[in-house]
Parts: C-alpha cells; structure tokens; sequence
C-alpha cells in the first residue's frame, strides 16, 4: 500500500466518525452547562432558590419564547407556576418539557407532584412508574414514590 492508499484508508473512518458525532449532537437537549450560560435561566434559577415564583416564571418564560426546545426551562416554569397555584400552566409546561424529553426526571417527579396536589392519585402513579422504568434508584423516584406513598 502506498502512503496514498494508506491516508484514504485511515480518512474515511475518521470523517465518518466526525459526520456522526455531529448528527448525534444535534440531538442532545439542553445541558446544564449551557443552561448557565442563559441569563434568563440563570435569573430564573436564582428566583427559584429564592421561592420568588412571579419572576421565575417571567424569567423561564422568556428562556422558552427564544429557545423553545429547553426541557430545562418548561420544567422550571411548570414548577415555578405549581408553587403559584396554576395548575393548568404548570401541567402544560410539564407536558412540553416531556414532549421535547420524554424521560426528563425532574418534570416527571414535579409532574406527578402536580397531580397529587389536584387529588389525581392515578396519575401520579403513572408518573411514578415512568420514573421507575427510567432510574429506579434515582432521586425524583425516591421523592415522588415517598409522596405517592404518603398520598391520600
């Protein structure tokens, strides 16, 4: 083999390999780390920790109207608006982040805390066994079963 054939033999791998970690990325949802580096999201984390719901939900709000495939954010904004008493905005902000991630923990166990709060036991115990199918162990698993559990 010449040094050609070698070059052509070790290349297409390698640019295969690049061609599908770039398709795969493209699918990843949003991660923390970029997260932190929308200010809104930031604002709206630190308005959480503060239990301040009004600005959280303005801050998540404004994080969904310009990126609306953060599963992050609608899972914010349906637990901002759960501790506000709008039930209706939270399980739609819920249902969202879990049509764009249908194995997002947090709006899973957050979800099904919602429904516990509307007497909608059954339903949080559907939330419960999609999280137990996910991560049996996880800590959302362990919150929402021990809620479940402690439900009339």
């Amino acid at each position: 083999m010449n040094t050609f054939s070698i070059r052509k033999f070790i290349a297409w791998p390698v640019l295969a390999l690049v061609l599908a970690g770039a398709a795969l990325a493209a699918d990843i949802q949003s991660t923390p780390v970029q997260n932190a580096q929308i200010d809104d999201f930031a604002v709206g984390k630190k308005a959480i920790d503060a239990k301040n719901w009004t600005q959280a939900v303005s801050s998540f709000s404004k994080v969904v109207t310009q990126n609306p495939k953060n599963a992050d954010a609608y899972n914010y904004l349906g637990y901002a608006n759960r501790w506000l008493g709008k039930y209706d905005e939270a399980f739609a902000a819920y249902d969202k982040a879990l049509a764009l991630d249908p194995r997002h923990k947090g709006a899973l166990e957050y979800s099904g805390i919602a429904y516990l709060k509307t007497n909608q036991k059954p339903r949080a115990e559907a939330q419960l066994a999609r999280l137990q199918a996910i991560c049996a162990t996880c800590e959302e698993t362990r919150d929402l079963a021990k809620a479940v559990a402690a439900a009339k």
